[in-house]
Order: C-alpha cells, then structure tokens, then sequence
C-alpha cells in the first residue's frame, strides 16, 4: 500500500516527471531452463555435451561409452587435460572413431577438469559452481541450445548439492546485461538461442534433485534481479525505481509493501535521509517490505542501502571513477531481490522486513554541508563533519524505524558502505561486524556455503570514541583509521540491545573476485548468503 503523498511528492513535489519513472530499459536476461535426462546420452542430440573428471576417479563410471573413455585416456596421457585446474578440452563426435559402438548424436562434447585434493564439502560446492560458470559461458560462446551435463557422480557430495551448485554456477554464468547498445550480437555471430539444460545421472532421487535444481534457480535468479538493478545507470534506476519495484513484488503471495515518501519521512522525524536528500533534484523513498509467515515465528529485519547515486555531495568524490557511484545501491538491490526470492521459495520459520532507504547524494544549492547537525529518527542528533559518510546517515533512520516498528528477533544491514572495506580486504571478502556471536556465526558459515565468504571485524568502545562530537551526541566520521568499524560503530547506536549485524560489502557488490560465474559489474553480492541465512531460522532460538 501507498503512504498517500507518494506519487504526488514523486511527481510534482521535485518535478519528477512520469516520463522520466518509465524511461527506463530493464535487462531481460533469457532465464536458463533445467530438466532431469532420463533417455541414453548417445541419442542426445543437442549442441554440447559435458563431463566433469576427477583425476585417477572418472575411469570408473560405467557411464561413458569404451570409444569415450578411451578419447578420454589419450587426451588425459598427453597432459591437456588434468596437468593443471580448470583445463578444458573439447571433442567433436562426429571425427571419433567409435570402432562400432553407436556415436553420440550430440554437436559437441566438453570436457572440464576439476581438482578434489583437499577439497571439504563447501569448496567442492565452490569448485563446481566455477566450473558450471565455465560451461555457461561456452555454451552462450557456441549459440546456445541444449546442453547435456553428467552429474558429476565421483565427488563426495549428495545428488541434490551437486546438482544445486551446478544449477548456480550455471544461471549466474548466463547471467548478461544487454544494457543501452542497438545491436546485441550473439559471440559466434549467429541467431541467440535458448539455453536449455539436461542433468543426466542419479535417477535414484530424482526428486530431491529436482527439488534443488528449482531453489537454485530461484536463488541465483534473485541474484540476477539485484544485478540488473545495480548494472542500471543512475538516471535509469533512482529512488522511485526502488520504490516502483517493491510495490511490484509486494503483489506476490506473503508479501506487503508500504513506501514512505518525502513528506510522510519529515512527519516521522526522518531528518538524515532528508539531509543527505536536499543535494537531489528526486524525491527519496523508504520502501517497506514485509514477509510473513506466522506470528510464532521470529522477525528478522533486513535494511539495504540504496544510494542511486553518490556524488560525495559538499565532501565531493575525485573524478576518476565515480561512474562506478551507481552502484552505491547494492546494499538495496540485495534487499529487495532477497524478499522476492523468500516469497518465490515459500521460506518457513521467520518472518523478515526488508528497508531500503533509497536516494541520490548530490551538490545541490541545497546540500547538506560540513557541520550540519541532523536529528534521527528517534532523536538522536549527529554532526555531519563529512557528507561522504552519508550511507550511514539513511541508514541509521531506518534501523531506528524499523526497530521502533517491528521490534524484530535480529537487525541485518547491508550496504556499500566504506572504501576503508576495500583497502582491507579487497574485492575478495565482504566485511562483517556483529554484535551477537551467534548471528555473526551463522552469517559466516553462510557466507562460506554460497561462495560469498565474509570476514568479521571488531567493534568496541574503544572505536565508539573516535565518533564523539562536541556539539552533538555522536559524529558520522573519525578520523582515516579503521573507517570501516567505526562507521559500523554509527549504525551500532540505533540498534539498542537487538542481535544485529552489519555486512559491507563495498568490495564485493561490484568487482569481486574474478570467478567464472560473477561477471564484471554488479555481483549481486550478499543474495544468496542472506538466504541460506534466513533458512531454517527458527532453528537458531534467540537471534
């Protein structure tokens, strides 16, 4: 439902035009389609076939066919295929000499090694979603079409995590953004086809396969959403976008939306996403998501920072780069895409909100300057020494309402909150800072079962102090050292005594770690390890 004054403040209030909501070009990526193969794998017919070997293992499936496994073996004696990680090898039926067996009708067959030594149950997961990742990519290389994979049966690993960590790799590896070019031209230069998978091997639980084939798709796809969202440029996804959107989902099953306007936040005391929004020629918004399962359940809230665009305002940014400032909304995208996915999966055990915040830092001649003083959301006055640190000021407003108004079990934050989280972790490992050790443990171990592995800092009085203020109760930024914590230490104040925890993953909601499955661009980082967090949360009493 609307707060009244939403379109009215969108679209007269800052002279936000209804064109300018619409014109916009959402990336439609052709969803990849998945079946269980249950004919013989010679009457295949498709574009590519593929295998994943284990060295020393593969001779033992009575799967491949004698002229296969031979092809196999010379390929494996030359050393173009096992002598180092990753290798690839193609084969072409068509040329074997299948010395009477009946040939493969398939086009193409492709062989991927993958390395086991040493390898536990989250790092094999890890190395099959790169080497689906792979197989996505050389079968959008080739056109498309049907794609035949065997169940890598040798790996020590049920049929329903292989087939979900394949499932992954291979929607996230698909995954496009066509953007604003006239002409999109498949690689090979032909017609673009649908890419449609068959997964051929444990018929004994055909089931349970299916069964995780469907929730990784529908958690990798989330993932696309929030891809999409952050890919856009600033002037094609904006606080109305956001809030555009979450209206849209809030239409499925379980779930409600409220969007709080600009007016509707001065008369809730909102003052610092007002602030931070009086640089902008656009309206913020506050969407309000809810997902709800039962009353007995606990509530988990999930805030999501949505700067469309982040100029620095007054403290401006350096020129070189901040194109990338669209992506200061990853935090939101991860939120919003999140709560699609939770009402698509049918998740039981919690109820969670979602908040976005959503809004453009700018210069205007109304900006928000250096020594300003803000009142938040339940009274708390901070001094804004630097307009740079502005995510923590729309998030800190929203923490505080969504605490007051739900009063949830746990309190989650994420967002592309500080460069201090690049220079110390790199595009590798999204930062997490907690109060409450259980929560942190449970957002690690999901962090490191989707490949998203976060790494905790600390947090103490200690760094509280840097953030004292003279003339106010706290200030939005310290000094150079440990800009990361401290900033974590600001959201610390609205939190009270609620289990909370606070992910930053400025490096890693874009420019993450070069992996065959996350291409250059938004990641959509964060997705699916808040999901595999909020599963079976009940289980977790108390957080």
């Amino acid at each position: 439902m609307h707060i009244s004054t939403l379109y009215a403040s969108f679209f007269f209030g800052k002279n936000y035009t209804l064109f300018q909501l619409h014109w916009r070009v959402i990336a439609r990526m052709k969803k990849p389609v998945f079946q269980i193969f249950d004919a013989d794998p010679e009457s295949f017919s498709g574009e590519v076939m593929v295998l994943v070997l284990e060295k020393d293992k593969w001779q033992d499936s009575t799967l491949y066919s004698r002229a296969l496994i031979e092809a196999i073996s010379h390929i494996a004696d030359s050393g173009d295929l096992f002598a180092k990680p990753g290798q690839q090898v193609w084969l072409y039926p068509a040329m074997m000499d299948w010395k009477g067996e009946k040939p493969f009708q398939v086009k193409r067959v492709l062989l991927l090694a993958i390395d086991t030594a040493e390898a536990n149950h989250d790092s094999l997961q890890e190395k099959l979603r790169l080497c689906a990742g792979t197989i996505a990519q050389e079968a959008r290389r080739v056109g498309g079409g049907d794609v035949l994979i065997f169940l890598p049966w040798q790996l020590p690993l049920t049929p329903e995590s292989t087939a979900c960590s394949l499932v992954e790799g291979l929607v996230l590896g698909s995954y496009v953004f066509s953007g604003y070019k006239r002409e999109q031209v498949p690689a090979d230069g032909g017609p673009e086809r649908d890419l449609r998978y068959y997964i051929y091997g444990d018929n004994t639980a055909v089931k349970e396969v299916q069964r995780a084939i469907k929730q990784a798709q529908i958690m990798s796809q989330a993932v696309c959403v929030a891809r999409d969202m952050g890919n856009q440029p600033a002037n094609r996804w904006t606080p109305a976008d956001f809030a555009a959107h979450a209206e849209k989902i809030g239409k499925k099953k379980k779930l409600q939306t409220t969007v709080i306007d600009e007016i509707a936040m001065g008369k809730l005391g909102m003052e610092a996403i007002l602030a931070v929004n009086r640089g902008s020629a656009l309206p913020p918004s506050l969407s309000v998501i809810e997902y709800r399962t039962a009353k007995k359940y606990p509530t988990v809230l999930l805030v999501g920072k949505g700067l469309t665009f982040d100029s620095g305002g007054i403290s401006a940014k350096p020129p070189a780069g901040m194109e990338e400032m669209k992506f200061d909304m990853c935090g939101g995208a991860a939120v919003m895409a999140v709560m699609q996915a939770l009402a698509e999966l049918g998740t039981s055990g919690v109820n969670v909100v979602g908040l976005v915040p959503a809004t453009e830092n700018l210069s205007g001649s109304a900006a928000i300057k250096p020594g300003d003083v803000v009142r938040h959301y339940g009274g708390l006055n901070a001094e804004v020494v630097n307009t740079d640190a502005e995510g923590r000021l729309i998030l800190g407003d929203a923490i505080a309402y969504g605490i007051a108004t739900y009063a949830p079990d746990a309190v989650i934050d994420i967002a592309t909150l500080t460069g201090a989280a690049v220079v110390g972790l790199g595009h590798h490992y999204s930062c997490l800072l907690a109060n409450d050790d259980r929560l942190a443990k449970r957002l690690l171990k999901a962090g490191q079962e989707t490949g998203e592995p976060l790494w905790r800092l600390p947090l103490g009085p200690e760094y509280r102090k840097q953030l004292d203020s003279t003339v106010a109760d706290i200030k939005n930024a310290g000094d150079r050292s440990a800009g990361t914590i401290t900033a974590a230490c600001y959201l610390q104040e609205f939190v009270g005594t609620t289990p909370w925890a606070h992910l930053d993953i400025a490096g890693t909601a874009y420019n993450f770690t070069e992996k065959s499955y996350v291409p250059k661009g938004a990641s959509g980082a964060g997705v699916r390890t808040l999901l595999r967090a909020l599963n079976g949360w009940e289980k977790l009493s108390g957080a």
